[in-house]
């Protein structure tokens, strides 16, 4: 892969940095939601950035991808922003969604699922 050299790329709410400086990405596994997706490793920095996007996005704004891949990726990455924003809701306001709005937040969850586990397992192959 390579590193776009001089590009500046967005973290998210008004966060920027060069790409070439970006050292490692960390996803968030723990209190991970809305404004806190990645840990961003910046060269000359004690300290990680806090990026509100996923490093899938991040990767591949920071590198030279084709097209069709980013397209994808941006796609993919919204899907697992929805899912992670699905899974904070609780079992009560997901009951009152449905009664509601007649929105099944569990079955839109599973459906997420599986696109995403079918999409990491196409990569493998």
């Amino acid at each position: 892969m390579e590193i776009r050299e001089n590009a500046i790329i967005p973290l998210g709410y008004g966060k920027f940095v060069r790409s070439d400086k970006i050292v490692a990405l960390d996803p968030i596994e723990e209190n991970r939601g809305p404004g806190r997706r990645t840990l961003v490793y910046i060269e000359n920095l004690k300290n990680p950035i806090v990026a509100s996007r996923t490093e899938t996005s991040i990767l591949a704004n920071m590198s030279k991808t084709p097209k069709e891949v980013l397209e994808a990726t941006s796609a993919m990455e919204l899907l697992q922003d929805i899912l992670d924003d699905i899974e904070q809701i609780g079992p009560m306001l997901r009951k009152s969604i449905l009664d509601e709005a007649g929105l099944d937040l569990d079955r839109i969850q599973r459906k997420i699922e599986e696109i995403l586990t079918h999409d990491l397992d196409s990569i493998g192959e």
